[in-house]
């Protein structure tokens, strides 16, 4: 009989798609099978021994048992420490009645990789202080090897949800010559022995802190447009929420008010939801069980929920509310005008409305310089979204398409000079157009309860220094 070698993540799709019937003629056709892997664990009750191997194809492992009245070097095998690549060839075997729906019973195997007694991931409880210690490693663990398949998943999710909607794909530049949001807070570009921060470019550049800027041109002639990619911000801000280098996610649709950008935020975050729920179940029950209990019903509740709308106006007149009622935030000044902490979002989200809400019309001083400016004068056409549990989770506008007042908007903030170009964008030929902005980051920690975005990124970048 040929041996074929396989990967586990097929032997679950099999397995689980067939019938009874159906197994036993695959079965009869695929029996002696091969596959590769890492070793897990590796149990040995001195005649008979189970390994749990990954392949790395799925989330589940695969249980191998091997025999010394089979397995020629049954000593070598019972020794092979957690870690190990190995190479088996057995006969796969349906077990219904046990924990896994198959094992496969070793007839020969190879070590392909030997291990280190001094392997750190042994079988044992790690802090996640400890396993970023070891990022190169850490994507073994139980814990990481969940995220990072949902950061694959969350990644392809975001395309699918665009593409299917129309969108075209930009890659905006990393290099820049402006501060989109006008904070300062860039990685400038030194080039040359000389140490030169303009020598290359003949002028300053920093690395990006948004694609937004150079993304809303394309919408100008593609309509529907979005960027994902990498961003950098020189923050130190030594916090759970705030990384140095981030993915971020950035619409922008020509002829779209501020509604319609909302309505296409919730349906985006919906849709990686269901993703999260329904396409990566193993992982979501992994998370649900060991790192957030309330997970999966919090992300349910969303997913099924319409998305409130109230102004930030609304919402200052909440916090006031509340803290007449005897409510002690630990940021107690509330006032009109105030930028609201994550604890004031939460409150609005969790308390007030009990689920999804955005928070429209922000003070103009508290927004970016393109935002549109409302009639009132003193908002613009902003909106923020809060979901329960993280406060802001996306940030949206409708873009200030009227050349004057975008100008004297941005002449009064002194950032006019080297724009001039973005300015064009609504001297010739410029429409009403929208967009958000999603920190790639913090959607993974809100679809897997991870609660530091260091533990959500392979290589996290902080003002800490870097290892590797």
């Amino acid at each position: 009989m040929e041996t074929k070698s396989v990967l586990v993540a097929d032997l679950y799709t099999l397995v689980n798609g067939q019938d009874d019937k159906e197994m036993k003629e695959i079965l009869d056709g695929l029996k002696s099978v091969y596959v590769q892997g890492w070793v897990r664990t590796n149990r040995d009750n001195g005649s008979v021994g189970f390994i749990a191997l990954n392949d790395g194809s799925c989330f589940k492992n695969v249980q191998l048992v091997y025999d010394a009245k089979v397995v020629k070097d049954y000593n070598a095998l019972s020794h092979i420490n957690t870690g190990a690549a190995l190479t088996v060839i057995g006969d796969l075997v349906l077990t219904p009645d046990a924990k896994q729906p198959f094992e496969i019973q070793v007839k020969e195997f190879e070590l392909t990789g030997a291990v280190d007694p001094d392997y750190p991931l042994q079988k044992k409880a790690h802090s996640m202080e400890f396993l970023r210690e070891i990022a190169h490693l850490r994507p073994r663990a139980n814990t990481f090897n969940a995220v990072f398949r949902m950061r694959n998943a969350m990644a392809m999710a975001i395309h699918e949800f665009f593409q299917n909607e129309g969108f075209m794909y930009v890659h905006t530049p990393i290099f820049t010559a402006n501060d989109c949001e006008g904070a300062g807070n860039t990685f400038g570009i030194v080039t040359g022995k000389k140490n030169s921060r303009d020598e290359f470019f003949g002028k300053e550049v920093a690395l990006t802190v948004s694609g937004q800027l150079h993304v809303e041109p394309f919408a100008m002639a593609f309509r529907d447009v979005y960027t994902f990619g990498p961003t950098f911000r020189a923050e130190h801000s030594n916090t759970t929420r705030h990384a140095s280098e981030f993915w971020m996610i950035e619409p922008e649709m020509a002829f779209c008010d501020l509604s319609d950008d909302m309505d296409c935020i919730e349906a985006c975050i919906k849709y990686c939801i269901d993703k999260a729920l329904h396409g990566c179940p193993d992982e979501m029950d992994f998370f649900n069980n060991f790192i957030d209990k309330t997970l999966k019903d919090r992300l349910h509740h969303v997913l099924h929920s319409e998305f409130k709308r109230m102004t930030y106006t609304e919402a200052i007149e909440e916090l006031k509310k509340a803290q007449e009622n005897g409510h002690k935030f630990e940021n107690n000044d509330i006032f009109w005008g105030m930028d609201m902490q994550s604890e004031h979002e939460r409150y609005i989200t969790e308390q007030v409305i009990k689920g999804p809400v955005f928070v429209t019309d922000y003070p103009k001083e508290m927004k970016a310089f393109y935002m549109r400016q409302n009639d009132d004068g003193k908002t613009v056409a902003a909106c923020d979204l809060l979901v329960p549990y993280v406060g802001e989770l996306v940030g949206g506008s409708q873009r200030e398409e009227r050349y004057d007042l975008l100008k004297k908007r941005m002449d009064e903030l002194g950032i006019t000079k080297g724009l001039e170009w973005y300015l064009d964008t609504r001297k010739y030929g410029g429409c009403p157009h929208s967009g958000f902005g999603i920190g790639f980051d913090r959607l993974l920690m809100y679809v897997t309860g991870m609660s530091n975005i260091r533990d959500v990124q392979p290589f996290p970048r902080t003002s800490d220094p870097i290892k590797y």
